[in-house]
């Protein structure tokens, strides 16, 4: 019998497939199908600064700046069943927490301390297995360089490790200079695990109108490359957890994470698309390579392939780049 258990981020998992923050968790009923389908741990949808900050603007303006007399300023009609994004939230974790089973992540996303060590305080108080702090921050200020872009990241974690004992997972982005380095920088500022990577949501340019258009792109399985790349690379040279995230849509493509060294596979677009009943497909086919290959464990299996175990760890940089460019061929009739 194949074990898939897995550890992950202190937690003992009944797999390594783990639902990643999405709308699918703002329902209770939706929370449930993921876990009766088999997932192991759900992380939540994001608590973004943004929204609390444009939420605390909008009472500003609606209990201050609409008074006309002197009479109303003592009347702020705020509906008593009123609650704001973060009542909200803390109501929703709660409720998961007494219907699950199954751990669950609550997830902040934000660049600033902003508030942040008083709702993971909140977040820790109200039952969260664990935290994921999504530093979704876009470095375009030309007079801001790396080094303060990285402080940004460490000095966050910090001080909400001062306020917290849950384990923390840092979601990070793919665009650092220096990717171990900043990993192992964060594991000494009080990282549990790593979250590989965010996707950046890509705004597009309308031909028509000449305007900036917003669009919500799925992931594909060609993304989770990056991804399996770098956890082969991390692999046995930091102590984080390492978790895979963004274009993991099938078995293949949670194998491969695992033999680089993934701990958990998330998975979000798979789910979006085929709904829950793609968990119980991937866990299946992922035991029958196992049996087929004689794996009696996920455990026995992950890192088998990354870098530090890999027949060719030069593959995981740069030594094969030219080869893999010449490799290339063009259809038959394309180019003579």
């Amino acid at each position: 019998m194949v074990d898939l258990s897995t550890t992950w981020l202190g937690l003992k998992l009944a797999n390594p497939l783990v639902p990643s923050a999405s709308p699918l968790s703002r329902d209770l009923d939706h929370a449930r199908r993921l876990e009766d389908a088999g997932a192991s741990a759900l992380v939540m949808y994001s608590l973004f600064e943004e929204k609390i900050d444009l939420e605390v603007a909008h009472m500003q303006r609606f209990l201050h700046e609409q008074e006309s007399f002197a009479e109303a300023s003592g009347f702020h009609p705020v509906p008593d069943n009123y609650k704001t994004c973060q009542e909200e939230y803390l109501e929703q974790l709660q409720a998961l927490k007494s219907h699950l089973d199954i751990p669950v992540i609550a997830s902040l996303n934000g660049a600033s301390l902003t508030g942040w060590i008083e709702y993971g305080k909140l977040l820790e108080e109200a039952g969260a297995d664990a935290l994921e702090l999504n530093v979704y921050h876009v470095a375009a200020n030309p007079e801001e360089n790396c080094l303060t872009v990285e402080a940004r990241y460490t000095e966050i974690l910090r001080e909400l490790r001062q306020h917290v004992r849950l384990p923390i997972n840092m979601k990070l982005s793919p665009y650092f200079s220096a990717l171990t380095h900043m990993a192992i920088r964060l594991e000494e500022a009080g990282a549990n695990g790593l979250a590989l990577f965010n996707r950046f949501y890509q705004p597009d340019i309308d031909l028509d109108t000449l305007e900036v258009a917003h669009r919500l792109d799925l992931s594909r399985s060609q993304e989770s490359l990056l991804r399996i790349r770098w956890t082969a690379l991390l692999h046995g040279k930091v102590g984080l957890s390492l978790g895979v995230t963004g274009g993991f849509h099938t078995a293949a493509d949670a194998l491969k994470a695992l033999l680089a060294g993934a701990d958990v596979v998330h998975l979000c677009s798979a789910l979006l698309e085929n709904g829950p009943d793609v968990i119980p497909k991937i866990l299946g086919e992922i035991t029958a390579w196992m049996e087929e290959r004689e794996y009696t464990s996920i455990e026995q299996l992950k890192g088998s392939l990354s870098q530090q175990h890999a027949l060719d760890p030069a593959a995981f940089e740069r030594a094969n780049y030219v080869e893999v460019l010449d490799s290339y061929t063009s259809p038959p009739g394309v180019w003579r």
